[in-house]
């Protein structure tokens, strides 16, 4: 089965292009001007098994939003399209992760339907020239592109920097549990008989 997708998003603030393999090994190449977002995106892909090339470009002069957000739509939109019509997948997906003293719960579901819960509240307004509120941003824009629910608790907090972290990493992991091939040509995972 080839779970693997190509996106191509431009707009007047931004140029991205996106390759994912849902049942690859965790590899990435990406390529953005903005460095610490370069890192959480390595930790989600590694703890996703996903590969992932990502290439952004945008009017980071403004600031880093359009970048973000754009970045956060196009994967959506990939991963979305490597599931197809999501047969056999094990559709929900769960993981907490700590880093640190941080500790972070993460839940989704493959539904359909794009819903965003994020009860997170950053101890620093940065990490560097980062805006610790475009983390929210991007899952959002995740969440529009690949019609998913998602919900993002903090349960303990810290070091931002630990807390995006993990917020990352925890996502990676729940996104692998939920795009696994639960059952080889198995049956759409909903009594609608589609997702």
């Amino acid at each position: 089965m080839n779970r693997r997708a190509k996106v191509k998003r431009k707009t007047l603030e931004t140029s991205i292009k996106v390759e994912i393999d849902l049942d690859g090994a965790g590899n990435s190449n990406i390529l953005t001007p903005v460095g610490f977002f370069n890192h959480m995106l390595q930790s989600l892909t590694r703890h996703s098994g996903m590969d992932l090339k990502l290439e952004a470009k945008g009017d980071v002069e403004v600031d880093f939003h359009h970048l973000v957000e754009d970045a956060g739509i196009a994967i959506g939109e990939a991963v979305k399209k490597a599931l197809g019509d999501k047969r056999g997948i094990a559709r929900f997906g769960e993981a907490t992760v700590p880093m640190d003293e941080a500790l972070v719960q993460v839940v989704l579901d493959l539904s359909g339907r794009d819903t965003l819960s994020f009860s997170v509240s950053f101890p620093a307004y940065k990490v560097g020239e980062f805006d610790t509120e475009l983390v929210k941003e991007f899952f959002q824009g995740l969440v529009r592109g690949a019609a998913l629910t998602l919900h993002i608790r903090l349960l303990e907090s810290g070091n931002t920097h630990h807390v995006i972290e993990a917020i990352f990493k925890a996502c990676g992991l729940a996104l692998r549990r939920a795009t696994r091939l639960a059952e080889e040509g198995g049956s759409v995972p909903s009594t609608k008989g589609m997702l």
